[in-house]
């Protein structure tokens, strides 16, 4: 097995500043190429410095990954097979080494490539989720209130928006927005909130028809969080604490839901095992995104049909995306392709 790793560095369509200030112009990611048994596959890492990734840990760790897998052999030609074989892999690439999402999630969505090329498959048939795509929201980053607005006017055909909160002026972007769009609200703080600030916020965003608060204090503060969620008629949804799927248990009863991401928790297999037990605590489910390509978002497309919310507008941020294959519907649905695997291929 062999992985080679592409950094890019994609410009966005408009700032996308959050709370903890990372990069509002450009979006770093890497794609990553494994070749095994004859197929390649391509698989897509976006470092978060945040959960200790950058593009240059993943370049590191990839040899490390690849080489914990030298003895999984070629992917078995039976769909169900297969699938006990990625799971197998992902097993592997954590008793190598802790943490390292993004990086185990390139490969993982990689060797997914890999099995539906040779079973001839889809990744959504290759997986089978019931289940229809639900349609995705929009997500804008902080600004000044009038350029929010402007952003969200031109966003109206979602069916909902994910406002990014945390700073001095939320309720008055949260106005704006409401003075233009009057579909359901998503409000993202990303541990940028006080206490105080969120509990005072409460009765505005019922108001303005907010629909549910995501990750307002910081990740390991999960006293307050549910202190929050026990004054908040609103679903208080955990994302910064909600990694991977040992996180879980300590958020039952806690929060209302949490947002499964493949690039925090290592990929399609692992998102899925964090949404069925999820699913199980009691816990509701949004899929969510970083900035990525079609390669990340078309990976977690496969499986939204087992989410309550759905966040998957990574690559429409970008200024372009590099591959071609994913198209987003009218209704905005995204359209999976119907070719092997992923279905992707590099824009010209």
């Amino acid at each position: 097995m062999k992985a080679t790793a592409e950094v890019l560095r994609l410009p966005l369509r408009d700032p996308f500043r959050i709370a903890r200030h990372e990069d509002a112009l450009l979006a770093t990611t890497v794609i990553v190429e494994v070749e095994h048994a004859g197929f390649i596959g391509r698989g897509e890492a976006f470092p978060v410095a945040y959960y200790g990734e950058t593009a240059a840990t993943v370049e590191a760790v990839l040899p490390l990954l690849v080489g914990s897998l030298e003895a999984i052999g070629s992917p078995p030609e039976d769909r169900a097979a297969s699938l006990a074989w990625l799971d197998d892999a992902a097993g592997l690439m954590d008793v190598a080494l802790g943490g390292h999402g993004g990086a185990k999630c390139a490969i993982d969505i990689a060797l997914h490539d890999i099995c539906g090329q040779q079973l001839g498959l889809p990744l959504h048939r290759l997986l089978e989720v019931p289940g229809d795509v639900p349609p995705t929201d929009f997500s804008i980053g902080i600004d000044e209130p009038a350029a929010v607005a402007d952003r969200a006017r031109r966003a109206a055909r979602f069916p909902a928006l994910k406002i990014k909160v945390g700073s001095p002026n939320d309720l008055s972007t949260l106005e704006a927005v409401r003075a233009v769009y009057d579909g359901p609200l998503r409000v993202d703080a990303n541990t940028g909130w006080q206490p105080d600030m969120a509990l005072e916020l409460l009765p505005e965003l019922q108001r303005l028809g907010v629909e549910l608060i995501e990750q307002p204090f910081r990740a390991h503060d999960l006293a307050a969080l549910g202190w929050l969620q026990e004054r908040s008629l609103l679903p208080i949804v955990a994302d910064e604490s909600a990694v991977d799927i040992t996180d879980l248990d300590r958020l039952a009863g806690v929060v209302a839901g949490v947002n499964v991401k493949l690039a925090k928790c290592g990929g399609v297999g692992p998102a899925l095992r964090m949404m069925r037990r999820a699913r199980e605590l009691g816990l509701r489910v949004m899929l969510g995104c970083m900035e990525e390509t079609s390669v990340g978002i078309r990976a977690a497309v496969a499986i939204s049909a087992l989410a309550e919310w759905v966040d998957l507008d990574g690559c429409l941020l970008l200024a372009e995306d590099p591959f071609t294959g994913l198209e987003l519907g009218a209704d905005c649905r995204w359209r999976q392709p119907e070719l092997p695997g992923l279905g992707l291929r590099r824009r010209a």
